[in-house]
């Protein structure tokens, strides 16, 4: 019995691989597999937006008792009524998981990246690993958004508390929160909003982190103040409701005006704008910050802590001031060592995002005496192999680069690069097991915008890819194993590609050298070009690269957040084709259909022509290989027992990271689980750029 049942699944599998064979000949595209069953996803309770937060004057507010004793009662800080807004945010108590929490203990992080200030307006990284979530706030918030309902989505208010449109759709005035001020007390108005846009976002010497550009929030569009809480956009397009995600994490977290100007060059002739930029270093503590938490310590290679913001303008609807957790540690380490150290108790929070280290981190995870519980979502973790477009003096290209971005503006060639790559190989060589899926490129399968149907894939075939590279004119000339250009371009040397990828994460350069590999059994040499995360981001920005690996951003795996960067819809929204020198765009004719797509997906409010657009983009991105996709796959959150308010089915990535996702203000350690890791009990920010906390 047991052995005809054996034999009988023996021959179904035979009969699939034989089925998959016949649809997916040789050089013929096809549809996207499916990807194998993953039975440990969690599973999300969806909720409606506005059972999520509101704003209004609660009777009563109230803070830690050593604040009120400490830095109130001895005239230090305005009691707590007076810090907080006139309407504070407030989080309802049904949609936390574990209802009103307590004050009290620290939430370990460790990070691999490495702070280079503090200026997030002008481009410094924080370090990421959720450093700079904890210390911005922007216009609009989505990254709770997850346990919503497609059709009610829509991002969360935050800054803005308000908002709404003209008859036309054409204008959007914002309400912003009234009386919310920064860390150190001075009231955040709108002027701060005209600041970050006009002398950061609009001004072309500027990048914000995140690469905010004029065209994130739609081309032709206008910012200005209407008074000090209120602000009115002007869009070209009638209701583009879709540009209110972008003004969520991290393109439009408004950093403190009164600060930033002083070593702005419009405002301060002294200064450069590589000054400005650099002009408050990670060794500067105390910077004002809207969000929970400010920087207050800082050991260089080892530690960044930061502790509660006084000023904090939301509450739970108790009246508690939050956040309810004291203190953050940021261990700078590596980010494999921040899976390892939350697995084992030592660190508190991990993104588990690094497929060579899930089985082990689910069998260390389920003894029953781990300190830390682990659960994934769904696939919306996976990387893209982004060719440059550009022929146009983007990144000031040589004669070999411009020869490669040719070869890469061809079909042919694109899809010989696609058809050479084993999926099934790389995804493998990460993990053993139903984790990793085949990824053709396009949108994430994880978003409820996927269509499979739409996806077009083209198999493994790495004759058929010869055979196309043959076509286009690629020939071994000289007999070493690598094809090359033709007679006249570039010297017929060597087809050679420099690949960009970064050298933070083990699964980048796995990745890196597998496609390596894989190339050169096509016939292609591909040498890699690893940078830290910083100096990567520089060099794509600036568009000194041929090909790049790049893991899922927030335009892939939620389609709302970031659409612009779908396609090149404006000279700096894409990560792999941007305006030249003289400004002017370069668009493949499947490029222009990419855009006209994108527009039109942002400019709808129709949830049926909204999915519509995607399958239709979803086709042309993948039929033309706009980029070329390598492994997709779960991540998990790693989070101490310790911790409460956790959503259930979190996703580590959908809209932002899980550090937003699980809303850190509202998560607390009940008082009988509470440990001892606060470095500075009992103490709070201090003034901008005095060394540490006061007590």
């Amino acid at each position: 019995m047991t052995s005809n049942r054996y034999l009988r699944a023996v021959a179904a599998l035979m009969l699939g691989v034989s089925a998959f064979a016949m649809t997916a000949s040789a050089s013929e595209p096809t549809v996207a597999p499916e990807a194998p069953p993953f039975p440990g996803q969690g599973k999300i309770t969806y909720v409606p937006r506005d059972s999520i937060l509101e704003f209004k004057a609660l009777p009563k507010y109230s803070e830690p008792d050593w604040v009120t004793e400490k830095f109130v009662a001895t005239g230090k800080l305005p009691p707590v009524e007076q810090r907080l807004p006139k309407e504070p945010l407030v989080y309802k108590t049904g949609n936390m998981p574990d209802g009103i929490g307590v004050y009290g203990d620290t939430l370990r992080h460790v990070i691999g990246g490495r702070p280079e200030g503090w200026n997030y307006s002008a481009g410094q990284t924080q370090g990421w690993g959720g450093i700079d979530i904890a210390m911005s706030e922007c216009l609009t918030r989505t990254a709770p958004l997850f346990q919503v309902e497609a059709t009610d989505v829509e991002p969360l208010p935050n800054l803005a508390r308000s908002w709404e449109w003209s008859q036309d759709g054409h204008k959007l005035t914002m309400h912003l929160v009234e009386g919310a001020k920064w860390s150190d007390g001075v009231e955040f108005t709108s002027d701060d909003l005209m600041f970050y846009w006009n002398d950061n976002v609009v001004d072309p010497n500027v990048t914000p982190l995140n690469g905010a550009s004029p065209e994130t929030f739609g081309e032709g569009t206008t910012l200005k103040a209407i008074d000090a809480f209120t602000v009115e956009w002007t869009f070209k397009d009638a209701f583009p409701r879709q540009h209110l995600f972008a003004m969520a994490y991290g393109t439009f977290c408004p950093g403190p005006a009164h600060i930033l100007k002083t070593k702005h060059p419009k405002y301060n002739k002294d200064f450069t704008y590589d000054q400005y930029k650099n002009g408050f270093p990670a060794q500067y503590m105390n910077i004002p910050v809207m969000g929970a938490w400010v920087p207050v310590s800082y050991r260089p290679d080892d530690m960044i802590v930061l502790r509660r913001n006084p000023y904090y303008w939301k509450v739970d609807e108790a009246g508690h001031q939050l956040p309810y957790v004291n203190e953050l540690h940021y261990k700078l380490s590596t980010w494999a060592d921040r899976d390892v150290q939350a697995i084992a108790g030592s660190g508190d929070f991990s993104n588990l995002e690094q497929p060579e280290n899930f089985v082990e981190s689910l069998k260390r995870a389920a003894q029953e005496s781990a300190p830390a519980r682990l659960a994934f979502g769904a696939r919306l973790i996976g990387y893209n192999l982004h060719m440059n477009f550009s022929a146009n003096g983007w990144g000031d290209p040589d004669e070999r680069t411009q020869a490669v971005r040719e070869l890469n503006r061809n079909p042919d060639f694109r899809k010989a690069i696609t058809m050479a790559v084993d999926r099934k190989k790389i995804g493998d060589s990460l993990v053993k097991g139903p984790f990793t899926s085949i990824y053709p490129g396009g949108i994430s399968s994880g978003t409820s915008f996927y269509d499979r149907q739409s996806t077009v894939y083209y198999p493994f075939d790495l004759e058929g890819a010869k055979a196309l590279l043959e076509k286009i004119g690629l020939k071994d000339t000289d007999g070493n194993g690598f094809v090359n250009f033709p007679a006249g371009t570039a010297g017929g040397n060597d087809v050679q590609i420099v690949l960009l990828s970064t050298s933070d994460y083990g699964t980048d350069r796995n990745l890196a050298e597998g496609v390596i590999g894989q190339m050169e059994q096509l016939g292609i040499k591909v040498t890699l070009n690893s940078l830290d995360g910083v100096k990567r981001d520089a060099a794509r920005d600036a568009g000194r690269f041929d090909w790049t690996l790049l893991r899922h951003n927030s335009e892939i795996s939620s389609v709302v957040q970031n659409t612009p960067q779908l396609a090149p819809t404006g000279p700096r929204t894409s990560w792999h084709h941007r305006a030249g020198p003289d400004g002017t765009m370069d668009l493949m004719p499947f490029e222009k259909e990419m855009v006209a797509t994108v527009n039109s997906f942002i400019a709808s409010n129709d949830n049926a022509e909204r999915q519509d657009l995607m399958k239709r983009y979803q086709k042309i991105a993948t039929e033309n290989v706009d980029t070329v996709g390598l492994t997709e796959y779960p991540g998990a959150l790693i989070i101490n027992k310790r911790f409460s308010n956790i959503p259930p089915g979190a996703p580590i990535y959908m809209f932002n990271w899980a550090e937003d996702t699980i809303l850190r203000e509202r998560v607390f350690v009940s008082a009988d689980k509470q440990g001892d890791y606060e470095l500075f009990k009992q103490q709070l920010p201090g003034k901008p750029g005095d060394a540490g906390p006061i007590n």
